[in-house]
Parts: structure tokens; C-alpha cells; sequence
């Protein structure tokens, strides 16, 4: 098959270009700038367009398919070129869908945990030889890319992120996969550009245990009200299986997991995480993974990339990164990282970065959102607002919405870096959470100060 991708740089897009070229496909593609990773990756396979920018003539009539990314305008003139010739366009969520649709397919959605409970089933499928398709939304150790697709694999993995499809194709990426079967980690109201209301952002989960084949099942995070509520509330004949936090304790920085075999040091640590755990665990028992194989991988999982990765260690401190930006999310993380190290004085760092974050309306979700840290810290950039062309926020305005008097707000890159370096990280637990880097902080450069 002879595939082009419009806006082929792509975390995802890229990945999806990378698992076609191997499994044999004729691949093109085009965008107006890719940056590493993606870059080098794709030029390492020949796939790396010879120029930036949009061109026509690169569309034509010996393509069995096009697939748009959703970095292209609705106006992308490679995209107006394969409408004229009424080629066959999919969206990436779209195109997955095609591939799998002879296999067992197996969605992971919600609102956070999703690409963590995705990993997590993919490090037992791979510690276990089973052979999985799959896309997972970070880049796995062990795991070249983040999509895998052959001819023969009978089950496909697929992160079921509720953005939207396409330029031109508004539905949520996961009410196109059609699961056989489903997990429903948590619902917290998130995107609000495409979201605007918490009801609107619910009924896309709705339609999502709707979309779950006849005959199919769903595991759910039952400890979630909204997603119990949904789950339980649905009439689709599926089966329903409820999952919660295992029972865990925490001794001296190390988590330890109650299993079957008595207690099990885990890699991974935090009530969130090990809640995830569990609905991994139930998910790879639908897969043919019984509980002692289960637990046997799943003791060298060390968490997905960007997720409270680990970026420098001291014998009484210890600084992590992690993607959080969310509300919920960034709850759960800062209370994880305070209950692994109680001890420890925890400085979290939290860049508002995303639109729902810089959200005046949004922003009243974050309340208690960093209570459980020591030392509480929100950078944003005014320029990053103006960009976004949202409405102005005022510091005054973020330190009413996290209703924590001690609040410590920075809009310069230059002096959130100089407070950085000039506290001491003597017993302290550093937490840099964003989406981004606090407007140019080197993460290597911080290392040095453990």
C-alpha cells in the first residue's frame, strides 16, 4: 500500500509513519517543521521529507490512502488536494481502527492513567513473549516504537485518548476503536477548549462504554463516582468488572504490594499508581495473564516516560518529572511523591501550560490540588496566554483558584530558575510538573543540584 501522512512529525503520527514502513507499506509524508525525536527517527528510515512545508503535487491518484494528522488546518492544501481527488482519507484514530478491526481490541480511557495502564499492560505482554499490537501515547523502554501493528498479532492495545480525531473529523480518537474490551480509569474534566462544559466532557464517556461491542466487557476504576456512575448506568449488554486500590504500605521509600505470595516491592509507587496497577491486572487476565504471571512481570515495571520519572537522586533527596496538569492529576502525583518520602520537605513545581490550565473559569478546578506539598510553586507565562489568545490572568487570580496563602508564583523563566537553584534540596523531595519546561529550564542542569 502506498500511505501519506499529512503533518507526518507527530509524537503519534511519526510512530504510526515508523510501524507501516515495517510492516512494509510505501510511506510519504509532509509537514511544516518536526523536531527530535521524530526527526532523526524518520531519517534514519528514509522517511524524513526533503523539504518543510505543504505540497500538492505530492498527492495523487497512486495513493491508496491519505492520513491526516491533527496538527494540519482544515485548509492544508495537500488536504484540499486529496478531497478533490476523492481519495480515501482516514484520521490516525481512524486508520488504527481499519487495522484492528479483525482483532480483539482492547481500549484504555479515562481522563488520567491511561497511558500508564497501557504501559503497564504492554511490560507484562513483553516480559511474557506475547506477542501484542498495540499505541501507546509515550515511548516505552524496551519498545522501539509506539505503535505496533503486524498481520498476525491476535489482540491490539490502544490508548483511548478523548481528544478530538482530526481537523475535520470533531469525534473523540476513542469512540472510533469499537472495543471488545474496555477500562474506565477515572473522569475529570479536561480539554475544555473542545469540552466547554463538565457535562458535555462526561458524555463522551458515555458514548464510549456505549461504542464497547455486544458481548463485550469494561473494567472500571469503581472508587471513581463519575465513572461507576456511567459504567453502572449503561445499558449496553456488556460485562461490568470493578476494580480498586490494592492494599500496599510504604516502608523507608519503598512500596511494597500485598499479593497473593505476601508483600512485593514494586518499582512504582503512589495510591494512583497502584490503582492503575489493578486495572492493568484485571485487563491482562482478560488476555490469558493469570495473577502470579501477572505479578511477577509487573515487579520490574518502572513507569511510562514522563510519568513521575525519576531525574536525579541524592542518599536524602531525590528530584522527579512528571507530565501532570490537570487537576486531579497534579493531586494525585504531589500527595504520591509526600506519602513514598513523609519525611522529606516536598517543593512541587507546577507550570500552568495547557488551555484548560490557563482557563480563567478552568482555573478554580485546581483548589487543594498541591495541598499535600511542603512548599507549593505555579509558574506560567503571560507571553503563552497571549499566544493561545485566552483571556488574561492575574497572579491574583491563580493564587484565589489554589487557595493556599503561601503560594509561590513566578511569570519569568529567569527568576523561577535563580529561587530553583538557590534552595537547598537537603531532605527534600523536588516535583517538577508541566506539560512543558518552565520556559527554557534545562532538566539536565537541575540534576546537579542532587
Amino acid at each position: 500500500m502506498r500511505v501519506h501522512f499529512i503533518a507526518i512529525g507527530g509524537s503519534a503520527m511519526h510512530n504510526l509513519a515508523l510501524a507501516l514502513y515495517a510492516k512494509g507499506y510505501q510511506v510519504t509524508g509532509s509537514d511544516d517543521t518536526i523536531f527530535d525525536p521524530s526527526k532523526t527517527r524518520l531519517e534514519k528510515k528514509g522517511l524524513l521529507p526533503e523539504a518543510f512545508g505543504w505540497f500538492p503535487e505530492k498527492i495523487s491518484n497512486k495513493l491508496d490512502a491519505v492520513i491526516l494528522g491533527m496538527h494540519a488546518k482544515a485548509d492544508n492544501p495537500e488536504l484540499l488536494k486529496a478531497k478533490e481527488l476523492d481519495l480515501t482519507i482516514y484520521s490516525y484514530p481512524e486508520f488504527l481502527y481499519q487495522q484492528a478491526q479483525h482483532k480483539t481490541r482492547v481500549v484504555i480511557g479515562g481522563s488520567h492513567g491511561k497511558t500508564t495502564i497501557t504501559s503497564m499492560i504492554l511490560h507484562v505482554m513483553h516480559y511474557h513473549d506475547r506477542e501484542v499490537d498495540y499505541m501507546v501515547g509515550a515511548q516505552l523502554e524496551g519498545f522501539e516504537t509506539m505503535v505496533r501493528l503486524t498481520e498476525d498479532a491476535d489482540f491490539m492495545v490502544l490508548e483511548g485518548d478523548e481528544y478530538l480525531s482530526s481537523p475535520i473529523d470533531r469525534r473523540p480518537k476513542f469512540h472510533l476503536y469499537k472495543p471488545n474490551i474496555a477500562l474506565l480509569s477515572g473522569i475529570a474534566w479536561d480539554h475544555i477548549n473542545v469540552f466547554p462544559t463538565y457535562e458535555n466532557y462526561v458524555e463522551q464517556f458515555n458514548i464510549f462504554v456505549n461504542e464497547i461491542t455486544n458481548g463485550g466487557a469494561i473494567v472500571y476504576n469503581r472508587e471513581d463516582p463519575e465513572v461507576k456512575k456511567v459504567v453502572e448506568g449503561s445499558t449496553n449488554p456488556i460485562k461490568k468488572y470493578p476494580y480498586g486500590t490494592p492494599s500496599y504500605q510504604v516502608e523507608n521509600g519503598t512500596t511494597l504490594l500485598q499479593t497473593p505470595e505476601g508483600p512485593m516491592p514494586v518499582e512504582i509507587f503512589g495510591k494512583h499508581n497502584l490503582n492503575n496497577l489493578e486495572g492493568a491486572r484485571w485487563i491482562c487476565q482478560l488476555m490469558g495473564i493469570d495473577a502470579d504471571d501477572f505479578y511477577e512481570a509487573i515487579a520490574s515495571f518502572s513507569g511510562a516516560s514522563k510519568r513521575l520519572e525519576k531525574l536525579a537522586e541524592s542518599n536524602n533527596s531525590v528530584a522527579y518529572k512528571d507530565f501532570a496538569h490537570s487537576p486531579s492529576k497534579v493531586k494525585a502525583t504531589t500527595r504520591a511523591v509526600k506519602n513514598q518520602y513523609p519525611d522529606r520537605h516536598l517543593l512541587a513545581c507546577l507550570e500552568l501550560h495547557t488551555y484548560s490550565s490557563l482557563n480563567p473559569v478552568f482555573l478554580t478546578e485546581y483548589k487543594s490540588a498541591l495541598d499535600a506539598a511542603d512548599t507549593a510553586l505555579v509558574f506560567y507565562s503571560p507571553h503563552a496566554v497571549e499566544i493561545k489568545k485566552l483571556q488574561p490572568i492575574s497572579e491574583a487570580q491563580i493564587a484565589e483558584a489554589f487557595q493556599r496563602d503561601d503560594l509561590v508564583i513566578f511569570t519569568e523563566p529567569s527568576k523561577f530558575k535563580e529561587y530553583l537553584f538557590s534552595q537547598s534540596m537537603d531532605h527534600t523531595s523536588l516535583l517538577l510538573m508541566s506539560s512543558g519546561n518552565y520556559g527554557g529550564l534545562d532538566f539536565e542542569e537541575v540534576k546537579s543540584l542532587f
